[in-house]
């Protein structure tokens, strides 16, 4: 079974193109849904422990906890080594449902890829890319965010430049769903002639 790291930075059409191997079969796991799981039950209780009065009703308050840990190494240090832990077990898990399935192919859902060095744990990555105006108007277009709060992220980001050089296959989301369906069609044959090589 060969891993795809999948990546992209924000407003670049991650999550979509992340349904369309869905679509086409593949097996997902995408890391922030997990840890909206977790926050949901399981990583509540020691979440409370460690940061009191971040979770109501058994789940975690993303914006009390954020409002506690953002800007704070060691609170962030803290909260990874409680949440980390959990989405190994998870990984774990999905990886051997997708063996049992016999599937030739896996993707990882992970926004910070590079930033974690994430790319040793898998055997290729797909970055998925589109203009920095067509970036911004996305994002922008949400309605949860503004210019500033995106700079803010942007810049913490990995440069998109940067990550297409590190790529093994590029995924362009600037021209709708239905080049990026033949896009993934084109990895998924190609990905299955490469070795393995996660380390």
């Amino acid at each position: 079974m060969l891993i795809l790291g999948l990546t992209g930075s924000i407003g670049m059409g991650k999550s979509t193109t992340a349904k369309l191997f869905a679509e086409a079969g593949v097996p997902v796991y995408d890391a922030d849904v997990e840890v909206h799981r977790l926050y949901q039950g399981e990583a509540a209780p020691a979440i409370e422990a460690a940061f009191p009065g971040t979770t109501a009703l058994g789940k975690v308050d993303r914006a009390k906890l954020s409002a506690r840990v953002v800007g704070d190494a060691a609170a962030m240090k803290q909260l990874e080594q409680i949440v980390h832990p959990m989405l190994g077990a998870s990984r774990q898990k999905f990886f051997a449902d997708a063996e049992a399935a016999k599937a030739p192919v896996v993707v990882l859902d992970i926004p910070l890829l590079f930033e974690t060095g994430g790319e040793k744990r898998v055997d290729a990555v797909v970055v998925v890319t589109t203009s920095p105006e067509l970036q911004r108007e996305r994002v922008l277009a949400r309605g949860t965010m503004d210019a500033e709060k995106l700079d803010a992220i942007i810049a913490k980001q990995m440069p998109d430049a940067e990550k297409r050089k590190r790529a093994d296959f590029l995924v362009d989301t600037s021209h709708g769903l239905d080049p990026v369906r033949a896009q993934i069609k084109h990895i998924l044959a190609e990905v299955v002639k490469m070795p393995q090589r996660r380390s």
